[in-house]
């Protein structure tokens, strides 16, 4: 915006350009809404610098929304969309608040954001889709989608490991050429509506033109609109547009807000780069101590439109940006930062959306916040009246990109535009690298811009990770537990348990990738089940304070996370969470897979890295039986290609902490294979005497090659015709009333167990190859020690005897009830060291 005249004189004087509007439609002057500026591009001298893209100029976030909004009410007219009202007023404001100049103070951008609002409610529905073009166009296209109520996807320069393309397409004049469509659900850019394309720029329609013709390939329709902040295409570039609309037999339209030409001589060279320094430089800032505010974002809410973004995500991502907003005010409050002082929020180059939807939200709460984002496009910097980027900040790349990670250059524009009280960086966590607070990265490159740096790191959606809650799948409280599990309901997985168990044990088939039938109890075994949900309530409690006090203890933080392992585990992490809701901490909770031989569901993992500092994370599960899921889960965290390599966490200073931790903690260690461990007992779980009727009503945990792709969360089944004899509850709750009986003995035991040695002796395992020997198995993996396990064995394979310690029968009763139901021998072994052992019968031989 011109402070002293236009901001685009300076470049206009000194290489002869000139801009002349186009007669028509379109609202605004092309100087309302660009400046100029040179750039370090050997393609085109000079660069339209956006008044209210907020990409170069720091804007105030009303503008940026309004404009975008415009831009969508525009096109919904031409797609007659829109109601009498029509967009005249809006746009008649917005040139009004763009003439009042860079200040700004005295436009009305309220009486704006009213007569926006008011049009945007006349806007009909209709189909379609919006594709916004990164880097600079991300923000602008959600802005459109949210007009149009239409769902929306932006191009990436992002790779996402295992993620396909579903389109490309290149962009020929721009600094970073390749252009990916990373859409979760390739039906998105299918639709049989209108595509619309928006970019903040129309200069010659290439890049337009490359992608329709890549989404006409891909799946044809009968109409695209081209919507762009700016129209300056020649006569040539018109008549080209048209010609490619009659060879691919459809129709293309350009909507605009500004129309018109920008002449160039041809002889018009820019002048060579100055180097200077940064204008308005202060003292260093200094980081905001205190938790990341970024962690207000709930799980679930998407911050971009990288993977698709529906309409339905709009009020979540609001409400997560209004979160986030107010934690930064009580960080900036904390620090002592004037309440009406400039606030810059910085958003990180394609994260734009999230960003601007957090400076709205502080211009709400009373904040004097502005908005502009970092770019990989490098511009000449003049600090000369009339030219439209007077300062630049340059730091090293931070995002694992093509293009280097730690050796490209990054910049941000006109930092020092005005004395900022402090600058806030949006980003998410796959770019809060180590590069980022390095020496010559962009929060040292900040300092001397503002006395107060704060970060805000966002989580980041993969495609494919979205986390089920009851009640639409399983019956636990959607407060209870996150699944992060895909839904295999409609999927027939169950079949003879005769042949199920021939074909694990033949090796044609792992046992992850069907399910056994579930069992459904008499009369007589669920009386059984009641009453001893009633004699072990007490023991459940007290192990479950103890585990959790423990691990709080052991990790020194009251902000576990806590990841249980579907199923067994995740109970015991829903009643571990409520324990620590108790004493005022708020644990989250997420149940994630893990398979035998197949590790742990890395997807899953990298989704709750994306969002939380592994270092808080604690792995929960129910018991151990010889420790092979232990053993599974240390392979998966810490071996060589473990998760910590895989997902590359770990860096210092990342802002990931130091990478997961492979300690699992569990209800009852009888193996002695964990230190975490609220007793070494092998003691009756209940939730251990049931399947899906007391977990939820959610099956084991399923990877099947045939329905589950190499980067997709691990499946499940939510067996909600089974509602009727769901205990789910009824057991939790029967367990955390006890809390208050149990609390005050259980974190002493928590206190004399951390001053004991919990080292693994793995004294299951040892009686596992024990018991296998003197029963001539051909596998260990037949041989389930514990009373959890030997239940599994009774009601999910098919058992061949059951050997029992004497004395234990208080927590054997429904063993031997399973045992004398299906005809399985029941014998006693004096010198066992569990409770019981369930033995699966061999067949041919043994692959389970």
């Amino acid at each position: 915006m011109p402070v002293n005249g236009w901001n685009g004189a300076w470049v206009a004087e000194r290489l002869g350009i000139e801009l002349e509007d186009a007669p028509g439609p379109a609202p605004l002057a092309l100087t309302d809404l660009v400046g100029l500026a040179l750039r370090v591009n050997p393609k085109r001298p000079h660069l339209l610098v956006s008044t209210v893209l907020a990409k170069h100029v720091p804007t105030d976030p009303r503008l940026v929304q309004a404009a975008g909004h415009l831009l969508g009410l525009r096109v919904a007219e031409h797609l007659g969309r829109l109601g009498a009202d029509g967009s005249a007023d809006v746009a008649a404001r917005l040139r009004a608040a763009l003439a009042i100049g860079a200040e700004g103070h005295a436009a009305d951008l309220d009486g704006l954001v009213a007569a926006t609002g008011a049009a945007l409610a006349t806007v009909e529905t209709g189909d379609g889709v919006v594709l916004g073009y990164a880097e600079t166009a991300t923000a602008l296209g959600h802005l459109v989608g949210r007009a149009l109520l239409l769902p929306s996807v932006h191009s990436t320069r992002r790779a996402v490991p295992g993620v396909s393309s579903v389109l490309g397409f290149e962009e020929s004049h721009s600094h970073a050429t390749t252009h990916l469509v990373l859409a979760e659900d390739p039906a998105l850019l299918a639709t049989p509506g209108p595509a619309v394309l928006v970019d903040d720029e129309l200069s010659t329609g290439r890049t337009a033109l490359a992608t329709i013709r890549a989404l006409h390939a891909h799946a044809p329709r009968r109409e695209y609109v081209v919507a762009a902040l700016v129209d300056a295409r020649r006569e040539a570039d018109r008549r080209h547009i048209a010609e490619v609309a009659d060879e691919l037999g459809t129709r293309i339209s350009v909507v605009a807000l500004a129309e018109g030409e920008v002449r160039v001589p041809e002889a018009a060279a820019a002048p060579e780069p100055e180097e200077r320094s940064a204008v308005g430089a202060r003292r260093s800032g200094e980081l905001v101590p205190g938790a990341d505010p970024g962690d207000a974002w709930p799980v679930g809410v998407r911050t971009s439109g990288r993977h698709g973004f529906a309409p339905s995500d709009e009020a979540p991502l609001a409400d997560a940006a209004a979160a986030v907003a107010a934690r930064v005010a009580e960080r900036l409050d904390a620090a002592g930062v004037d309440a009406a002082g400039d606030v810059l929020v910085l958003g990180t180059e394609e994260l734009m959306y999230a960003p601007l939807a957090v400076a709205a939200a502080l211009r709400q709460g009373g904040r004097a916040a502005y908005f502009s984002t970092t770019t990989r496009s490098p511009v000449q910097v003049r600090d000369e009246p009339g030219y439209a980027v007077r300062s630049g900040v340059r730091f090293l790349a931070h995002d694992r990109d093509a293009d280097g990670y730690g050796e490209a250059d990054r910049f941000a524009y006109n930092v020092a535009a005005r004395d900022w009280a402090a600058i806030v960086v949006v980003l998410d966590r796959p770019t809060a690298t180590a590069a980022l607070t390095g020496p010559a990265g962009m929060l040292a490159a900040l300092a001397p811009h503002a006395p107060h740096v704060l970060p805000v790191v966002l989580p980041v959606d993969p495609p494919g990770a979205r986390p089920l809650r009851g009640p639409t799948f399983g019956s636990y409280g959607p407060d209870e537990v996150a699944w992060l599990l895909q839904d295999l309901s409609h999927v027939r997985l169950e079949g003879d348990r005769e042949e199920r168990e021939r074909r694990i044990q033949s090796g044609e088939a792992h046992y992850a990738e069907s399910l056994p039938t579930e069992y459904r109890p008499d009369a007589a075994y669920r009386e059984l089940y009641d009453e001893q949900v009633v004699a072990v309530a007490d023991r459940v409690a007290a192990a479950v304070v103890t585990v959790s006090e423990l691990a709080r203890r052991e990790r020194g933080r009251d902000d576990l996370v806590l990841v249980s392992l579907a199923r067994a585990g995740t109970p015991i992490g829903i009643l571990m969470r409520r324990w620590a809701a108790r004493q005022g901490w708020d644990w989250p909770h997420h149940a994630v897979s893990i398979v035998r031989d197949r590790g742990i569901d890395l997807v899953a993992l990298r989704w709750i890295a994306d969002r939380y500092d592994p270092a808080r994370v604690l792995v929960v599960d129910g018991w151990t039986g010889k420790g092979a899921i232990a053993r599974e889960l240390e392979a998966a965290i810490e071996g060589e290609g473990g998760a910590n390599d895989v997902l590359r966490l770990g860096e210092p200073g990342a802002g990931v902490g130091a990478g997961f931790s492979a300690d699992l903690a569990v209800l009852a260690d009888p193996g002695e294979c964990v230190p975490l461990h609220g007793t070494r007992d092998d003691f009756l779980i209940p939730s251990a005497c049931l399947n899906s009727t007391v977990s939820g009503l959610v099956s084991r945990t399923v990877l099947n090659d045939e329905l589950i792709g190499p980067h997709q969360l691990h499946g499940a089944k939510f067996y909600a015709e089974l509602a009727d004899e769901d205990v789910s509850a009824a057991y939790l709750d029967a367990v955390s009333a006890r809390f208050d009986d149990v609390e005050a003995a259980s974190v002493a035991d928590a206190a004399r167990l951390q001053r004991t040695d919990r080292t693994p002796t793995w004294s299951g395992w040892a009686s596992a190859e024990k018991l296998q020997v003197e029963l001539g198995l051909p596998s260990v993996n037949l041989v389930k020690p514990g009373v959890g396990e030997t239940t599994r064995v009774l009601l999910r394979r098919v058992p061949w005897r059951v050997v029992v310690a004497p004395g234990r029968e208080q927590d054997l009763r429904h063993v031997r009830l399973l045992a004398a139901d299906r005809g399985v021998p029941v014998v006693e072994d004096p010198s066992l060291p569990y409770s019981c052992v369930g033995i699966i019968r061999p067949t041919e031989q043994d692959g389970s």
